[in-house]
């Protein structure tokens, strides 16, 4: 199996030295992150990003985002989330020239085996996210271009809803039931990978698996009601790991950002135990 990319998302960084909320420093769990990825036993062949790169889309914000992603030696694809400003992220970036020059920020690369296509959900000013059918044109274009090849569709608001009542009065406005026909009617769409909700979580959609992503730095509190209060909890930070295997497409798997104990063997006494 090969590693083909990693997901990160939900990084929220901020000017060197200024906290989230009052609070939290979310740099040196970005930082933690990349080390971690970097330390994985096979080296990936990409990072993707899926947008809230920053936390208000600010110069100085992606300056430090830029230096604290710097030590990846591994191309790293970014998205917009709400918390982002397009404009920003490509002034921060111009070396990055997928991103385009104006516009939605949605663009089509290969990644090993893979096509990465990226949906720009963002509305400026607004938390929400959406689809237009210039967007949704430009997916079905990608999508058909690419008939037959195994694509991951990239996107940070999440096409689904996810039953954190705070969180879904925030998610996409827009563009869902034409994003299900279209993907529906293609087959090879691996996975529709998402951000914004700083949690794991995986759910049918569209006759492939839609997901989410942990933060590296905080996650949104667990609370399965609609009345649930916007509150972050600091869980275990994590990220996304996609492998592909020939014989089972693409595999996906939760990795945590330590330090943890171990590797240990299964051993006791010397003797292997099943």
């Amino acid at each position: 199996m090969t590693i083909s990319f990693v997901q990160l998302s939900d990084t929220h960084i901020r000017e060197p030295g200024r906290l989230a909320y009052g609070k939290l420093d979310t740099a040196p769990y970005l930082r933690h992150a990349v080390r971690s990825v970097m330390a994985l036993k096979q080296k990936p062949l990409a990072v993707v990003m899926t947008g809230d790169l920053t936390d208000f889309g600010r110069e100085l914000e992606y300056q430090h985002l830029a230096e604290l992603i710097a030590p990846l030696d591994i191309p790293v694809y970014l998205m917009p989330g709400n918390h982002d400003a397009r404009e920003g992220l490509r002034a921060a970036f111009p070396e990055h020239t997928y991103l385009g020059t104006a516009g939605f920020i949605q663009y089509e690369v290969e990644i090993g085996p893979l096509t990465l296509l990226t949906l720009d959900t963002c509305i400026p000013g607004e938390s929400g996210g959406m689809l237009c059918d210039e967007r949704l044109d430009w997916l079905e274009h990608k999508l058909s271009k690419n008939s037959g090849k195994p694509v991951i569709v990239a996107m940070h608001h999440p096409p689904f809803t996810t039953m954190i009542g705070h969180m879904d009065k925030i998610g996409m406005q827009g563009g869902v039931p034409r994003l299900k026909e279209i993907i529906s009617r293609h087959p090879n769409v691996e996975r529709v990978i998402c951000g914004h909700l700083h949690r794991a979580i995986d759910v049918r959609f569209a006759g492939t698996i839609a997901s989410t992503t942990p933060s590296p730095a905080h996650q949104v509190t667990l609370n399965l009601t609609q009345e649930a209060e916007s509150t972050w909890m600091l869980e275990p930070p994590a990220y996304r790991v996609f492998g592909w295997s020939p014989p089972e497409g693409l595999v996906t798997h939760l990795a945590f950002v330590g330090p943890y104990d171990g590797p240990y063997p299964f051993r006791e006494n010397g003797k292997l135990i099943d």
